[in-house]
């Protein structure tokens, strides 16, 4: 099985530097290529504010090399000195510049390194990795704390479309590690409401439900995966899971939906990100639309040349 390169957001902490180390170490194992990239700080808001953007050239490129400076020496004695030659540092925000990159170097995933921020901060933009997964078409792989490859491999599973390829990359890991690897299926209770007629008995609603896993899930899965069926709220059920199984990674499936719908909705997958019970692994079932790299009228994209 081929691997397509594996692409690494970092900056200067050592959340970033933990992430790098891993995503060498996943690259090494599937025999590809990994990529380091920075997303320094976008100075064209402050300079049009100001009206001089005929300063904004030369300041993004000092702003650039800067930060080239910094993300190197944070990442010195956990990566490959080669990488850090070739670390790829431009302008923008960061899953706008990982997105292109991923499509520029024909990428198959993305990493980062996961930080907790609070429920404030992540609703004003504090969350990097909550942003990559709404955006990105490739898998995404936030890391919690420093890790040498996946010992045991959890994958999370409903009954959408989301189940097949979400068991797919949760073997294709697992095999990479010779990891443990278990299934859990978590099927929410009815909900209950007092005034309304229930429109199917809970009791033919579980039996549809483990029908449909039988027939449509658990195949996908190879004979000695164990596979698991639990009921309850599925967040609050699938962080127990992780924690009875020491789980390495987690792998949820992300449906998809537009960035406004989720900010407003949340979701499973979005709650998960943002606890970060261990590292997780997010696969996108669909395409997601994205806009336009600028809102506003800037200068040409900036990449500095990779240090000689």
């Amino acid at each position: 099985m081929t691997w397509k390169p594996v692409i690494v957001g970092v900056d200067a902490s050592p959340e970033a530097a933990a992430a790098a180390a891993l995503g060498c170490e996943i690259a090494r194992a599937a025999r590809t290529r990994c990529v380091l990239v920075h997303a320094a700080r976008d100075a064209w808001s402050m300079f049009a504010a100001l009206e001089v953007p005929e300063h904004v050239n030369d300041f993004n490129v000092a702003l650039m090399e800067q930060a080239r400076r910094q993300v190197a020496d944070a990442l010195r004695g956990h990566v490959p000195p080669d990488l850090i030659v070739d670390l790829v540092v431009r302008v923008g925000p960061t899953a706008e510049v990982l997105n292109a990159v991923v499509d520029e170097r024909d990428a198959g995933l993305i990493l980062l390194g996961g930080k907790h921020h609070s429920a404030l901060g992540r609703w004003f933009g504090g969350s990097t990795s909550l942003a990559a997964a709404r955006t990105t078409r490739v898998p995404l792989l936030v890391t919690a704390g420093e890790l040498h490859g996946f010992r045991r491999v959890l994958a999370a599973v409903d009954l959408s479309g989301a189940a097949r390829p979400t068991l797919e990359a949760s073997q294709r890991y697992a095999a990479l590690f010779a990891a443990k690897l278990r299934a859990v299926s978590v099927i929410e209770p009815l909900p209950v409401i007092p005034e309304a007629r229930q429109p199917v008995d809970a009791a033919e609603y579980y039996q549809l439900c483990d029908q449909l896993l039988q027939r449509e899930v658990w195949p996908i899965l190879d004979s000695s995966t164990e596979r698991l069926v639990r009921h309850g709220m599925p967040v609050e059920t699938l962080l127990r899971e992780v924690q009875d199984f020491a789980t390495d990674l987690l792998v949820v499936g992300s449906h998809g939906k537009r960035w406004a719908t989720r900010m407003v909705l949340g979701s499973v997958t979005e709650r998960l990100v943002n606890h970060l019970p261990t590292s997780i692994l997010v696969v996108p079932v669909q395409a997601v639309e994205r806009a336009p790299a600028r809102a506003h009228v800037a200068p040409a994209a900036l990449e500095l040349p990779a240090l000689a």
